[in-house]
């Protein structure tokens, strides 16, 4: 009479996908008298679908008539009894009959030990005494979370003899003939393939989530935090003590995870120890810059801290990004750049920015300044995708030291695409007809707020996918990261200006990167219409925009932008009107409705020093700060005087004021405009490069 195990058994192969390769190095070892390996370690983190590979292992030794035996560490003594004990229970035996005599008499077995993890303590045994004693056809699968102690790999022995295969997500093929077969739609389909990443377990829970639910399109981790529990408790087992706990939190928000980031987060003391418990959990990878997390696990870990500790996730955000902010400060070159993909990754949970990233993508390629050999291949692209007056407009700029061209190269040295990036602030009626773009950033500066001495103005005037133009998200990840280091790199900056293709499909991004549309920048060329989106950095310096984007990075859903914004906009002004605007309101120094009303209440000079919206107190206190600058040299001291005793403690009349500094009436009055001057001065240096 058939079992019900036969069914059990033929509905699991049913639904088994995947792993051929595993498959078929199985396979080619039980068809050998002798195989080529007598130990297979395999080895993944929970949910990989280890079990269910012994099974199909189990199932295939069953059909070609070889003998074994499944042995799962969860359900033995981790001791060389309980081991042997287990032996007898699976082969039936008495409990007076050795099993290693009987399995003597098995030359072809297959000895599989799942949950190795839990087996740990036996493995010297297991290496040193138990497996030497089996017959040399015989094979052996174990399989755990943890890879293999490095004794498989450095005994000149069982080196040989071993092979070892890291378990990972399924391919896409795989994930979709498994939710094919599962019943799912294909909309469901492609939905579960961007949560999972093929993850085996994620996928089964995902298929049962929309099996269960008719009405239901989508699988959100944020939204089952039943199925996040679940899925986190394969992964995450055991977690020693909190300082640990906040460590994988850490490892999941950020890009990688080194001990500095850790020190930063946790303290120095916790850092060294943190690390070495991190880099050695099943499903942390390891990569030039630090550690970073199996994908299903990050977005788990995320979902989890989210939806339980809203505050923790905020507070976990602020610390990573603070620290990251300060490696592209202190940093240069590819080091650099690496902070820069930190950053943006960062928003990748943002839904204003998702579609326009590849965050998988994120540190394959790297940036080179164009060469005089790269000409031809950006030439051939221009050509491509836009037209011979861009071809023109390139040429002309390559002969230009404002110009800098920037290829992105793949391994191999490869053109993967390119950016283009002009510094116009001093553009010419030459430039200008050379290139219709510059014609209009300039028009639309010189209507609005014009360029102080000094000032720079970088324009990104074209970025290109080699095989998709404006349509590759990989490339616009590089040119972001180039945007980025300029806007960091380059002192002055006054106005950044960004030419797009198809510009309607950025604006609700670039309007959340506070960079709006500026119609009166747009232009024509090969009859190609570019949008222009800008920003001043003037008003809204970088610090001061990393800081908006800082909370923007938190939003995880769709929201009126406007209301995230500051209720009142810095202004820029000139070094007339800014010397003005000083003047006026030493005047008004001990009248704050008056102050209310100067027109520094909205310089960057008092908007650098406030999170909140400047008031005529912090201006006041501003104005007392530049004064008191003049204390620290002694030559300066009489011009402290005079400044303090004429608006901040005022005499009566300046008649007065010169009386009670005994000073002649001119030499006040003389006094008078050097500390003014010097003052203005020191204020006029803070609205350029900000407070120090």
């Amino acid at each position: 009479m058939a079992r019900l195990a036969n069914r059990l058994t033929e509905a699991r192969q049913q639904h088994f996908v995947g792993r051929r390769a595993e498959l078929e190095l199985f396979r080619a070892a039980l068809s050998r008298d002798v195989p080529d390996f007598a130990v297979l370690h395999l080895y993944g983190p929970g949910g990989m679908g280890k079990t269910t590979l012994l099974r199909e292992f189990a199932r295939i030794a069953e059909e070609a008539g070889r003998p074994h035996i499944l042995l799962d560490g969860r359900h033995l003594d981790a001791s060389p009894v309980g081991f042997l004990t287990a032996l007898q229970m699976a082969l039936t035996l008495p409990p007076e009959q050795s099993p290693l005599a009987v399995l003597a008499a098995l030359p072809h077995l297959a000895l599989l030990l799942d949950t190795y993890e839990l087996l740990m303590p036996l493995d010297s045994w297991l290496r040193e005494s138990f497996l030497p004693e089996l017959p040399e056809q015989a094979i052996v699968v174990i399989a755990g979370r943890q890879p293999p102690p490095a004794t498989w790999r450095t005994d000149g022995g069982w080196g040989d003899l071993t092979r070892i295969i890291s378990l990972r997500n399924l391919r896409p093929d795989e994930s979709e003939t498994y939710l094919r077969g599962q019943g799912l739609a294909e909309g469901q389909i492609a939905h579960v393939l961007g949560v999972t990443y093929g993850h085996p377990l994620a996928l089964s829970l995902a298929a049962d989530l929309l099996r269960q639910n008719q009405d239901a399109n989508t699988f959100d981790l944020k939204q089952d935090p039943d199925i996040v529990r679940l899925l986190l408790e394969r992964f995450v087992a055991d977690v020693p003590n909190p300082i640990f706990r906040q460590a994988l939190e850490i490892c999941a928000h950020a890009f990688t995870t080194d001990e500095a980031l850790l020190a930063h987060c946790l303290g120095q003391e916790h850092a060294y120890a943190a690390f070495q418990w991190l880099r050695d959990l099943s499903f942390i990878e390891q990569g030039p810059y630090g550690l970073f997390p199996h994908d299903l696990v990050r977005e788990l870990l995320e979902a989890d801290l989210r939806w339980r500790n809203l505050e923790r996730f905020r507070e976990l955000h602020f610390q990573v990004r603070s620290h990251i902010i300060k490696q592209i400060q202190q940093r240069s070159g590819l080091a650099q750049q690496f902070a820069v993909v930190s950053l943006l990754f960062l928003h990748r949970n943002n839904p204003f920015m998702r579609p326009f990233y590849e965050w998988q993508s994120l540190g394959q390629l790297y940036i080179d300044v164009a060469g005089p050999a790269d000409m031809p291949t950006i030439e051939q692209l221009f050509r491509r995708y836009q037209g011979e007056e861009s071809v023109a407009a390139a040429r002309y700029w390559d002969t230009r030291p404002q110009a800098t061209f920037y290829v992105f190269r793949a391994v191999g040295g490869a053109v993967a695409g390119f950016c283009q990036v002009l510094e116009i602030s001093q553009a010419t009626a030459e430039d200008m007809a050379a290139d219709p773009a510059v014609a209009t950033a300039v028009r639309f500066m010189q209507t609005t707020a014009l360029l102080r001495p000094g000032d720079v103005v970088l324009y990104f005037r074209n970025w290109m996918d080699a095989d998709h133009y404006q349509n590759s998200p990989a490339i616009f990840n590089m040119a972001a990261m180039v945007s980025i280091r300029l806007f960091f790199n380059t002192p002055r900056l006054a106005y950044s200006f960004i030419a797009q293709s198809n510009s309607d499909r950025y604006t609700g991004m670039f309007d959340y990167l506070r960079m709006p549309l500026m119609p009166d920048a747009g232009f024509v060329m090969d009859g190609q219409s570019f949008g222009v989106f800008v920003h001043d950095w003037r008003v809204e310096p970088v610090l001061a925009w990393l800081d908006i984007m800082g909370e923007r990075e938190l939003l995880d859903e769709i929201v009126a932008l406007e209301d995230l914004s500051h209720t009142l906009q810095p202004i820029v002004l000139s070094e007339p009107e800014f010397a003005e605007a000083v003047r006026q309101a030493l005047k008004d120094v001990r009248r704050p409705d008056l102050l209310a009303h100067n027109p520094l209440l909205r310089s960057r000079c008092l908007y650098d020093r406030s999170d909140a919206e400047p008031t005529p107190i912090l201006l006041q206190a501003l104005l007392r700060e530049g004064a008191e600058t003049l204390t620290s040299n002694p030559k300066s001291q009489k011009l402290h005087r005079v400044l303090w005793h004429t608006f901040f403690e005022p005499a009566p009349t300046q008649e007065a004021a010169a009386e009670l500094l005994d000073l002649p009436f001119s030499t006040y009055r003389y006094q008078l405009g050097k500390a003014v001057e010097q003052l203005t001065a020191w204020l006029w240096h803070q609205e350029l490069y900000g407070a120090e």
